[in-house]
């Protein structure tokens, strides 16, 4: 996000005492003269008077519903068509029959189901208002199988070629549109400055300029060009430019943090893609999560309004993010008037759709929210709607650009022109950062051994936000056309009359002529690919072992790296003869086969991919300055080498260099006010569980608040009802440690002694779990026998979960602390460590857990 701040500027936002905290931070005043001004474009009289016309005829019932944006795993065409919602979306882990593997059809006559249901007339006073289907098809329409699978942003950023931008995005919406549906979630502009966060891999590059080149080229392709024929012409998509504003700044790279910057560094930096998107023909912009100087972006008056829509001539409409209204104070994701006021126009509510309609009908009527202000809103939806041509257009399913499934070759859908397509975007996205003694190109009629995790999965080379959200339970029989990098590589060797065998682990019995190793990060997706550094993978080093074993064998290795990011590799560049940066290549891996080997009578490709970011010199992330000068950086943006580069690259250090507060200590999952990435904090009661992304979060009832102070998290409980403290994240396996006698540590103190039970424990993941949900233990009788105002630690066995019933083999939440009473509670460090020799091992008293939904389901974003 940011450039790598000290600790004390987090410590300016985080360490505020909950009293001190106001309910709700002021929006901070802008300055227009900073932000380029942009004449808005010539609205057109015919559209005009037919949005007007029609909005004379809604209620407010139906103005309210156009306001509105629902997930299809809670929402059914028949209630559609009671409920006449503007939109509705499929959200990270949705979608036909709660099957991530279904097939193209199904996914056309589900959008048909939600289109023929949004214009079935509930009234004779209803006027038939069709529907945005919205998806996240970020690198192709990666959650349909059989898709193109393309490079993620990073990797096109590498390429530096907004043409080949611009036709990923004319064949994203091709393929989109062929399942029936109008609304890509697409582009991110984001202008990531600290690549700790874990969507850097959605950001183009560090560069505002090449953002706002690729912002443009991007919306163009998708929409078709504004102005011409081609503009939302059947097999073209709306985009939606995200997230407005500041998602890549946050402060130490934090996802939904705060952004703690000037208005100037603001505008000139994050908000570069904006003005070249909105002259694109950009008519939907995501409001995003994060926060400007303490204030939430969904809150924030003076940047929705004042700015986008007045400075920047914006005249489409802003939708929010999922359930991100939720996080405003005062606010839940039942009820918000503050984002409408700010200047939502479109509520993202997945689950909470019909509490957030009833609720905003009796603002409305109360007064709290202007109906000047609901028309207004409803006003741009239907004008975006217009201007897209969607009242002119048939269901999905008779849709010229739907529902050509019959073949491969001849569909829109993972078609042959699209793969190769994006088989271009991998050759052109690939970094050359070591070449020595000239190991590359490798002579395709040659013995060539393919090691390494990633070698033959194309689930690793596509990342997150592939069929499901994060991306990780995905196998190669996901991915019909597609080809991994071993696939890619044998194709090419065995057609040369060389020969390629894949050994994961790099054993061989006869010396091949060269090695070839593909290895990286797991896919992952917003906020659980977060990181305290960049050093790739701290706690396991078989691929490093593996790289030096090789070149021990006098074998000439290859890295192909794969990351969604820059990340700290200096020991695994030391130990390969050539070292390539990859990216998240996608379904096509016959694009790096195609740069690695010599020309053989076919077309030679040589490396022209150079670094969309800089690639930093130890494991903290390079730093800019205000005028944007990079430090830290071993290659600095825009390096790459190709064949014709002069070889030899000396030693690197393999001093890491991670200052104490930035390592990632195994087990740690809280520390003195520091939630250790990729953890997240969640407060939650029986209503839902809140994200804790701002320095006081309360839980949407207000029975419990959690304060980020100096000396930890304080957090307080009402007694009002029950409510939840919870440390949550990916998934993992503690049956290990479990057995290990790994125990929950928890260094505390009582600022005020419960007046009733309180339980601490953990969660196992959804539809994962041996229990209905986790394992609470008591430990009760142990707070109250805490003195006031003293430090203690309190250990429990992982076991004692085990023995409560928890299935500890996918754990999502290894830390919880409930309560339905008055309690006071301040923490200070969190984690799972090794037992003490000789401490008592009883367990505390047991109940499950079931008054608690799991923490964010995955979303759209």
């Amino acid at each position: 996000m940011s450039s790598c701040p000290a600790f004390s500027a987090i410590a300016f936002m985080l360490f505020v005492s909950a009293a001190a905290w106001p309910a709700a931070a002021p929006a901070p005043s802008v300055h227009p003269e900073l932000w380029p001004a942009a004449e808005p474009a010539a609205a057109d009289p015919a559209t005009e008077a037919f949005v007007q016309q029609l909005l004379a005829h809604m209620s407010l019932e139906d103005k309210v519903g156009q306001m509105i944006q629902a997930d299809i795993a809670s929402i059914s065409p028949a209630e559609l068509r009671t409920y006449k919602l503007g939109s509705i979306l499929a959200g990270g882990n949705a979608a036909p029959g709660d099957n991530v593997r279904s097939a193209p059809q199904a996914w056309l006559n589900l959008t048909n189901d939600y289109y023929r249901a949004s214009l079935a007339a509930s009234s004779a006073a209803h006027p038939p208002i069709p529907l945005l289907f919205g998806i996240d098809a970020v690198h192709g329409n990666a959650k349909v199988v059989g898709a193109t699978i393309f490079p993620h942003n990073v990797g096109l950023g590498a390429a530096h070629d907004p043409d080949l931008v611009r036709r990923i995005g004319a064949a994203t919406a091709e393929e989109v549109a062929a399942t029936g549906m109008n609304w890509t979630f697409a582009p991110t502009v984001a202008v990531a400055r600290d690549v700790r966060w874990g969507r850097s891999y959605e950001s183009y590059s560090e560069s505002p300029a090449l953002v706002a080149e690729y912002a443009a080229a991007m919306v163009a392709g998708l929409q078709g060009q504004r102005g011409t024929p081609q503009f939302m012409a059947p097999g073209h998509t709306l985009s939606s430019v995200k997230h407005f504003l500041g998602d890549g700044g946050t402060v130490a790279g934090r996802d939904q943090g705060d952004d703690i910057l000037s208005e100037a560094e603001l505008s000139a930096v994050h908000g570069a893609g904006y003005p070249a998107a909105i002259k694109a023909g950009a008519l939907i912009v995501m409001a995003s999560y994060n926060s400007w100087n303490g204030v939430k972006m969904h809150a924030n008056h003076s940047l929705l309004t004042d700015i986008l829509k007045g400075r920047l001539g914006f005249q489409g409409f802003v939708v929010g993010d999922w359930d991100a209204h939720e996080e405003i104070p005062g606010c839940t994701k039942y009820r918000c008037a503050a984002a409408i006021l700010a200047g939502v126009d479109m509520l993202m509510a997945p689950d909470s759709w019909r509490e957030l309609y009833k609720n905003t009908l009796q603002q409305v009527r109360s007064g709290e929210i202007p109906q000047s202000r609901i028309d207004d809103a409803v006003r741009r939806i239907l004008r975006v709607k217009s201007m897209a041509g969607l009242f002119q257009r048939a269901a999905p399913e008779e849709g010229s650009a739907a529902g050509n499934f019959s073949s491969l070759d001849l569909s829109a859908l993972g078609s042959a022109a699209h793969r190769a397509l994006a088989r271009q975007a991998v050759r052109e996205s690939l970094v050359l950062l070591k070449n020595d003694r000239g190991t590359l190109p490798l002579n395709p009629n040659a013995r060539i051994l393919v090691a390494g995790d990633a070698a033959d999965s194309i689930s690793l080379q596509s990342g997150g936000w592939t069929i499901d959200w994060q991306g990780d339970h995905n196998s190669n029989a996901d991915f019909p056309g597609g080809t991994s990098i071993f696939g890619g590589i044998q194709a090419a060797v065995t057609a040369a009359g060389g020969s390629a065998v894949l050994s994961k682990d790099g054993r061989f019995t006869e010396k091949p002529d060269a090695a070839i190793v593909v290895f990286g990060e797991s896919p992952y997706a917003e906020y659980q690919g977060d990181r305290e550094n960049l050093e790739f993978s701290p706690n396991d080093k078989h691929e490093l072992a593996l790289l030096r074993r090789l070149r021990a064998a006098g074998v000439p290795t290859v890295t192909v790296f794969l990351s969604g990011r820059p990340l700290w590799v200096n020991p695994e560049i030391n130990a390969s003869d050539a070292f390539v940066g990859a990216w998240l290549p996608g379904g096509e891996g016959e694009g790096v086969a195609d740069v690695l080997f010599r020309s053989t009578g076919r077309e030679h490709y040589d490396f022209t991919g150079r670094l969309p970011f800089s690639w930093p010199r130890t494991a903290m992330p390079v730093t800019f300055d205000t005028a944007g000068k990079v430090s830290g950086a071993l290659f600095a943006r825009g390096w790459g080498l190709d064949y014709h580069s002069a070889a030899g690259t000396a030693q690197l250090p393999e001093n890491p260099q991670i200052p104490p507060h930035w390592a990632s200590p195994r087990g740690s999952l809280f520390h003195e006010g520091h939630v250790i990435a990729p953890w997240s904090l969640f407060v939650g009661d029986h209503v839902a569980e809140v994200h804790i992304t701002t320095a006081r979060q309360a839980s949407p009832q207000g029975s419990v608040v959690a304060a980020l102070v100096p000396d930890g998290s304080s957090v307080v409980w009402d007694g009002t009802q029950s409510g939840l403290f919870v440390v949550s994240g990916r998934p993992g396996d503690l049956r290990p440690q479990a057995r290990d006698g790994v125990v929950i540590e928890l260094r505390y103190r009582v600022d005020r002694v419960p007046d009733q039970d309180v339980k601490i424990g953990l969660r196992c993941a959804e539809a994962r779990c041996g229990t209905s949900g986790g394992a609470m233990l008591d430990v009760t009788r142990a707070l109250k026998h805490s003195p006031r105002g003293d430090w203690r630690t309190l250990s429990v066995p992982l076991s004692c979960f085990t023995a409560a019933g928890a299935d500890l083999a996918q754990v999502s939440s290894p830390f919880a602390v409930e309560t339905s009473g008055r309690f006071g509670l301040t923490i200070r460090d969190v984690s799972l460590a090794p037992s003490t020799p000789g401490a008592a091992s009883r367990c505390p008293g047991t109940r499950y857990i079931v008054a608690f939904r799991n923490p964010r389901t995955p979303a759209s974003r």
